[in-house]
């Protein structure tokens, strides 16, 4: 078997095990990519991964999913980034459509006690997360203030375009502080592919963009409809999986694709599997078309994210490289320390700690994951066990 091969498999399976365990929505993901990435596998540098995180947060669409897409194709290449896209995502597109059904006998006030697990660990991962990336990128009173700054801000207006504010903001705050101090050289990317696909892809994304509704004016079928506009929305939403909820709603509930009892059951469905949120798109196309319709809107939502990495990830070695730029991002990681930290607390910590039981069992969980280092999918487990049980 060549080295080439051996690389693919261990991809598809690192990011389907992923897939299966990573709950808690996208900063969650964060926290089990880093723990399995940075600390376990050392694919890449704690500083690196920041920098994806930033270069994510500033693109359009799920930004966790991008994280993951990126360090398959850093590892892996154009087909290593399917295999790490395709391994976290597809449990989830799986498990929406069984999922959904079980769902539907339980309001968002009456989830069964291991679902309940399942929010309470991610509050573990996303702490273990914070203070892992904290302890790297905030070493310094300036650096630990603007992620307290950020975290203040984003708990009192929390919205995307505040975030996405903020951290420009960050940025020209990093710029202006640390331009004249000597910045550590990040490792140079290896990439398989160069810059002229890059500006293909970035051209392929915007004349899908603006094309689709063309096409789908010019020759009117269900399907075109459903491409459209999946492709549409998951090129526009900036600020996460939860920011898509009020876009979606729009498309395709008045159309009667999905009516609105059965679109929040499904999303209801999406908060308690695995992977990424996005994945809602398939629970849609399945319930407005059946399966085909269900692969074919999950393809056209994450599609845009695929077009974007692929078009920026070759400038990206280029651009942090720039002693101006790495002073800049410099801020930009310490605000996503912040930001990582008011997610921490809500939605992640208000939706899953009502009393002590439940703050126990996210202490106990931490501390498996700090100091007893047990991987997150047996601290998962665990948590979903204690959870069935206890509450």
């Amino acid at each position: 078997m060549s080295k080439k091969i051996r690389t693919y498999i261990e991809i598809l399976l690192i990011s389907l095990r992923l897939g299966l365990t990573s709950f808690g929505g996208p900063i969650a993901h964060l926290g089990y990519f880093q723990n399995e990435y940075v600390k376990r596998k050392k694919w890449l540098d704690e500083r690196t991964y920041a920098d994806l995180i930033a270069l994510c947060q500033f693109l359009p669409g799920p930004a966790s999913s991008q994280v993951g897409i990126s360090i398959g194709m850093i590892r892996g290449g154009l087909f290593g980034g399917v295999l790490s896209w395709f391994g976290f995502t597809i449990p989830s597109v799986i498990a929406l459509l069984i999922f959904a059904l079980i769902m539907q006998g339980f309001d968002g006030h009456q989830l069964p006690g291991w679902i309940n697990g399942l929010k309470i660990v991610a509050v573990a991962v996303v702490a273990h997360a914070v203070y892992g990336m904290a302890v790297k990128l905030t070493p310094d009173r300036t650096r630990i203030t603007i992620a307290i700054i950020t975290a203040i801000i984003l708990l009192m207006y929390p919205n995307a375009i505040v975030q996405f504010a903020i951290i420009i903001v960050a940025g020209i705050i990093g710029y202006l502080l640390f331009k004249q101090k000597e910045n550590e050289e990040s490792p140079v990317l290896t990439l398989t592919f160069g810059k002229k696909l890059g500006i293909v892809s970035l051209a392929t994304f915007f004349l899908l963009l603006f094309g689709l509704p063309v096409y789908r004016s010019l020759f009117p079928s269900f399907s075109a409809s459903i491409f459209d506009v999946f492709y549409r929305v998951g090129s526009i939403v900036f600020g996460g999986g939860h920011v898509v909820l009020p876009l979606l709603e729009r498309e395709v509930v008045p159309t009667g694709w999905i009516t609105a009892e059965g679109f929040l059951a499904g999303y209801g469905a999406t908060q308690a599997v695995p992977g990424p949120l996005f994945t809602f798109s398939a629970y849609i196309g399945a319930v407005a078309g059946g399966v085909p319709t269900g692969l074919l809107a999950t393809v056209a939502m994450f599609l845009p994210s695929f077009l974007l990495v692929i078009g920026v990830l070759p400038f990206w070695n280029q651009i942090r490289g720039n002693m101006k730029f790495r002073a800049a991002l410099t801020g930009i990681n310490a605000a996503v320390v912040g930001l990582l930290l008011a997610a921490l607390y809500h939605p992640v910590f208000t939706s899953a700690i009502s009393g002590p039981l439940e703050f126990s069992l996210a202490l106990a969980a931490f501390a498996l994951l700090m100091y007893w280092k047990l991987p997150p999918w047996v601290v998962v487990l665990c948590c979903a066990l204690a959870g069935q049980i206890l509450l």
